[in-house]
């Protein structure tokens, strides 16, 4: 695939088609929405600079070992994470774990908690890095899928890269890898088909809108945003499905959602759409084979 300008290549993976121009899809039951929830687990090593900062450093000087940054993200792995696993597990709802491979070694509690507690495991980079910083992209993609595999006894069909970046070649690497869906495409209400040098992946919704880090992190919203934000983008999903089925992400990290000031209104958000017909509590790779399906 030849790119004549930077971008070229994104653009001539995937087919222009309007939402209401398309094959009908249906939901079981004729439901409405399909949704999907992610929680993030990740490795930030305290020798590098972190990912995501709270506390800005002093006279702007970055300083490593930036231990109350890297602190910020510990506390979720040591406590929100549990609250998620007891919000979810109250609802009966099971999450796509989108996990970094070496935090199942790092985070070995919590990934066994998520193994038990049924959720679907899905390729999140080796460590919080972006693909474009990583030095060989296939080989963290072998060493991630291999980590998950060997920890769960099945290689993950899903993929999000660490901060959803890719290269113009990390598609063609993960279909490659055997990957069949990526998250990184937040292009649709639908499945979208992803044209790769190794066939077609499948760019299964995901969210940058009710996704904690852009609420919390970058946007400093009020607590209550993702309740807020969250019930208003169902609303509209479930109005507009009645026509054309969708999917609902909703993203959560265990340092930003998982705090005490935000895990109500996570729970507010799932009690409301839960309130409602029509709605199928699915994981990424259950939307993955519905879409398959429903496009055989």
């Amino acid at each position: 695939m030849s790119v004549k300008e930077p971008g070229a290549s994104v653009r001539d993976r995937v087919s222009y088609e309007p939402i209401h121009r398309r094959p009908a899809l249906k939901l079981p039951g004729d439901a409405r929405v399909a949704l999907w929830t992610i929680v993030n687990v990740e490795n930030w090593s305290p020798l590098a600079a972190m990912p995501r900062a709270v506390l800005p450093p002093p006279m702007g000087q970055p300083l490593l070992p930036d231990v109350p940054n890297w602190s910020w993200h510990e506390y979720g792995m040591r406590v929100g994470f549990w609250r998620f696993l007891e919000t979810l597990q109250a609802r009966s709802l099971k999450a796509t774990f989108a996990v970094n491979g070496s935090a199942c070694s790092v985070y070995r509690e919590a990934c066994a908690a998520a193994r038990e507690a049924g959720w679907e495991f899905m390729g999140h980079g080796f460590v919080q890095r972006p693909m474009h910083r990583v030095e060989d992209q296939a080989a963290a993609i072998a060493d991630t899928m291999k980590a998950i595999a060997d920890f769960t006894g099945r290689q993950p069909r899903g993929w999000e890269s660490p901060g959803l970046a890719e290269t113009d070649e990390t598609i063609d690497l993960l279909a490659e890898a055997g990957i069949e869906y990526v998250a990184d495409w937040v292009l649709d209400e639908q499945p979208v088909p992803i044209r790769t040098r190794a066939g077609t992946v499948v760019s299964v919704p995901y969210t940058v809108e009710v996704n904690d880090v852009v609420i919390s992190a970058v946007q400093q919203q009020p607590s209550d945003e993702i309740f807020r934000r969250g019930r208003d983008q169902f609303d509209r999903l479930y109005q507009d499905g009645a026509r054309a089925p969708r999917v609902m992400a909703i993203s959560i990290h265990p340092y930003l959602t998982g705090v005490p000031h935000r895990i109500k209104y996570l729970e507010m958000l799932y009690d409301h759409i839960l309130a409602h017909p029509g709605v199928v509590t699915w994981t990424g790779e259950q939307i993955l084979d519905w879409y398959r399906a429903q496009t055989a």
